[in-house]
């Protein structure tokens, strides 16, 4: 399997598995309420990219690789201060859905990035060498 294939891939996993993953944290596993809690709600924002990150949109995978870094501050502060050891075991968990999300929407955007740099730079040399004609 060609290496950009398999970066989407685990980034569409990754997502799909993290929207599972604080959705049962919040409802079964370790909800902070018994019975289950509106923090699952915390997952539907990350429903919105997620048929852009499937059609490999360039723009989806770039603001969502940034956005999610807002689910890794919590899994970091809830498994730093939650009591419940279930609950910080959630946490890593979350920490490591979001760590490979981000490491999977980088690399599948690197060449991307790569030959974006690669036309700016010709065509800034394209009007450089215009103007001193």
């Amino acid at each position: 399997m060609e290496a950009p294939k398999f970066f989407h891939i685990g980034a569409i996993t990754s997502l799909v598995v993290l929207i599972a993953w604080l959705v049962a944290w919040e409802t079964v596993v370790a909800p902070l309420h018994p019975g289950g809690s509106w923090l699952a709600l915390k997952a539907m924002p990350l429903l919105i990219p997620l048929g852009g990150v499937i059609r490999r949109d360039i723009y989806t995978l770039q603001w969502t690789s940034m956005g999610v870094l807002l689910y890794f501050t919590e899994g970091v502060v809830r498994a730093w201060s939650d009591a419940a050891p279930l609950s910080r075991m959630m946490a890593w968990g979350e920490i490591l859905l979001v760590c490979t999300y981000f490491a999977c929407a980088l690399l599948y955007l690197r060449p991307y990035k790569k030959a974006a740099k690669r036309i700016a730079k010709e065509l800034l040399e394209k009007v450089n060498t215009t103007k001193t004609k």
